[in-house]
């Protein structure tokens, strides 16, 4: 994704809807092999996907984060513990995850269960990180968000002289999502898009086509 002259440009996925899993009239029948087709793998750009727990109302709690890495099965995302959807996931482990491409040309939706990540695997998800993110992991609390744009400006910059290889916080925790259902989504411009969406059922998939 590059900006240029004060435009932005995106990398758009190329799609034959004649072969596409979710166009075409060939299904795939393991969501997590068409999700692995899909998403970056190990060196590629990490993409956004926003994540969604239940407070402690009932209702439903959205925000934006990095997909830090697919194993074949999970979803894995990272965070501070001190963050409100810790909170939400220790009364409530399950979430919804939606990734969207650019151009809206393809969405995948996941709902699951998460559980915490083994802390050799948070450990590896941090050291692939941007400097910019490891130092997001130490300075995006609330204390910093209440302060005024010059100050938090100016402790940004000096975080950053003093620690341009920032360790891994001690409060930094990661959670892998195992799927239940799993929705694949494909626009089509000569077409109505569609969904299939599959679900767990026994040790498989059940899988149905949906209108998009």
């Amino acid at each position: 994704m590059d900006t240029l002259a004060g435009r932005l440009v995106v990398d758009v996925p190329q799609i034959d809807r004649r072969v596409d899993p979710v166009q075409s009239d060939v299904p795939w029948e393991d969501p997590a092999a068409l999700a692995a087709a899909w998403l970056p793998g190990e060196g590629e750009e990490r993409m956004l996907m926003t994540l969604t727990t239940v407070d402690a109302e009932g209702f439903p709690r959205s925000r934006t984060v990095m997909l830090s890495e697919f194993d074949g099965e999970r979803f894995f995302f990272h965070t501070d513990a001190a963050s409100r959807k810790v909170v939400d996931l220790a009364a409530n482990p399950r979430v919804s995850l939606a990734m969207l491409w650019p151009g809206f040309s393809r969405q995948i939706i996941v709902q699951g269960t998460a559980e915490v990540a083994p802390a050799e695997e948070v450990a590896h998800a941090y050291a692939r990180r941007s400097p910019y993110l490891q130092q997001l992991a130490w300075m995006n609390t609330a204390e910093f968000a209440a302060l005024p744009l010059a100050e938090r400006e100016a402790r940004w910059a000096a975080f950053a002289e003093q620690h341009p290889e920032p360790a891994q916080p001690e409060g930094w925790v990661g959670y892998a999502v195992t799927p239940h259902r799993v929705m694949f989504w494909v626009s089509h411009p000569e077409a109505a898009s569609r969904r299939v969406e599959f679900t767990r059922a026994g040790s498989g998939w059940a899988r149905r086509y949906l209108p998009g």
